[in-house]
């Protein structure tokens, strides 16, 4: 799973195997460790909500990811979803949750998991 943090959004990109765990298990978690503490990000599904949620406690960023949203996610070639939510400062928060698609430029990390990139599918 990548995160990108810029401003006041929060995007996450999951893998084919990533989505598949949310879908069936409920949630993924990952972490990344510093001297002096661990940063958690992950995504739990949730039965008593209609959109994307969003939460921020003890180092941890986690999405909440509506039940009835799954079966859509997981089956069909839905890229994810995507909403701006108030904050109580009178701000919003875009949280963007995403499958990952293979990178077209030359990209040394292994994305043997990536989905196939709908752009490079019509290029052939």
């Amino acid at each position: 799973m990548k995160i990108r943090i810029k401003e006041n959004s929060v995007r996450f990109r999951l893998t084919r195997s990533e989505v598949e765990q949310v879908c069936t298990k409920g949630s993924y978690t990952e972490h990344t460790e510093f001297d002096t503490a661990h940063f958690t990000y992950g995504v739990n599904v949730k039965e008593d909500i209609s959109d994307l949620m969003a939460d921020f406690m003890g180092n941890a960023i986690i999405l909440y990811l509506p039940k009835h949203f799954i079966e859509e996610w997981q089956q069909t070639d839905r890229v994810g979803f995507e909403r701006q939510i108030p904050l109580k400062n009178g701000k919003t928060l875009l949280v963007l949750l995403e499958k990952d698609f293979v990178c077209m430029d030359d990209n040394r990390e292994d994305q043997s998991d990536n989905y196939p990139n709908p752009t490079a599918e019509k290029l052939r």
